[in-house]
């Protein structure tokens, strides 16, 4: 498999928003550690790297995109928005917003880590909203390794205001509320996410360890959609609500 050549043909495809009917058999990932070199690969044409986002990780998703797992992918510096920022309506493709919860590293967790020793290496957890992408014409029917090279439908995302006392908090059991254009659109919790998005960023470090990669001081992590996603359109507003925790909102450019 030429990951070279798989990560020239996506980022092509990002930068002139052409779309991929798939990656020719000779750049195809055939498993996930190929989809996993490839995304590397990506990531050396298209960063720096702010972090990671945690793909399907509801089992609608998994369904959805026929996956048996969740799936990793970076997110690049030059797509992360802080809230307040006007952001591009150029994520068309999939055309989605999803509410979630994200964390900031203050340390290296150490390979293969604990669930406490990753908690004890986070700086702060923060609200976001993320707008995922694809650069196929197809995601649905992908497939795990080819998604991992396209780094698992990344595309935007905003970070919104920190949360006090997360790790005491009953996240499973949040309500998150999530309105397009003043109106909601759907209603979720965090459980959706993994159970609990520590257990995501958990499930994210140990993940990692298996292809030789981890997390690192400064990285965003965020864990999945804890609602339904809503469509997003140019001109629109996106508000996740997350209750007593706040909220994080985005607007589109017309």
């Amino acid at each position: 498999m030429n990951r070279e050549r798989a990560a020239e043909l996506i980022w092509d495809a990002w930068q002139t928003g052409k779309r991929l009917d798939g990656l020719p058999p000779e750049s195809r990932p055939r498993d996930t550690a190929e989809g996993m070199a490839a995304q590397a690969s990506l990531a050396e044409l298209a960063g720096p790297v702010s972090g990671w986002k945690i793909a399907a990780t509801t089992v609608y998703a998994r369904q959805y995109l026929d996956v048996p797992g969740p799936l990793p992918g970076v997110v690049f510096e030059r797509f992360h928005h802080v809230e307040g920022a006007v952001v591009p309506a150029d994520t068309m493709t999939m055309g989605v917003a999803e509410p979630e919860f994200a964390f900031r590293l203050k340390a290296d967790p150490g390979p293969s880590p604990s669930l406490t020793a990753v908690l004890d290496a986070v700086d702060t957890m923060f609200l976001a909203i993320e707008l995922p992408d694809s650069r196929y014409t197809d995601h649905q029917h992908a497939g795990g390794p080819q998604l991992l090279a396209d780094v698992a439908c990344a595309g935007r995302f905003v970070e919104g205001r920190a949360v006090p006392g997360w790790r005491d908090l009953d996240l499973p059991r949040r309500t998150v509320v999530l309105h397009a254009d003043g109106e909601e659109f759907s209603r979720g919790a965090g459980s959706l996410v993994l159970g609990d998005p520590r257990l995501a960023l958990h499930w994210l470090a140990m993940e990692l360890a298996r292809h030789g990669r981890r997390l690192r001081p400064g990285d965003i992590v965020t864990t999945g959609t804890a609602t339904a996603p809503c469509p997003i359109r140019a001109g629109g507003h996106v508000v996740a609500d997350f209750g007593e925790l706040g909220s994080v909102e985005v607007r589109f450019a017309g």
